[in-house]
């Protein structure tokens, strides 16, 4: 029974794509309400922490938008040559 308790679950990549397409979603939306955001300080450094923040958000975007290619590739390729 403790063999059992060891093994890895299978890799189940079936939804990556649809969950890294969220990912993308809410970190739009959350740049998007950031940008608006600054408009309601005055203080320049709060402003800087903020376009820091959405410059390290378009550095995920372009992290996120590769892997959804890579899933889409693994998913229409590359699940029929796994273990080849």
């Amino acid at each position: 029974m403790a063999e059992q308790q060891n093994r890895p679950n299978p890799d189940d990549r079936s939804d990556n794509v649809e969950k890294l397409q969220s990912k993308v979603f809410h970190t739009i939306q959350n740049m998007e309400r950031a940008e608006e955001s600054m408009a309601y300080t005055d203080s320049e450094e709060q402003i800087q922490s903020i376009q820091a923040k959405n410059e390290r958000r378009r550095e995920s975007l372009d992290a996120f938008r590769s892997e959804i290619k890579d899933e889409a590739a693994f998913q229409k390729n590359g699940q029929n040559n796994q273990y080849q």
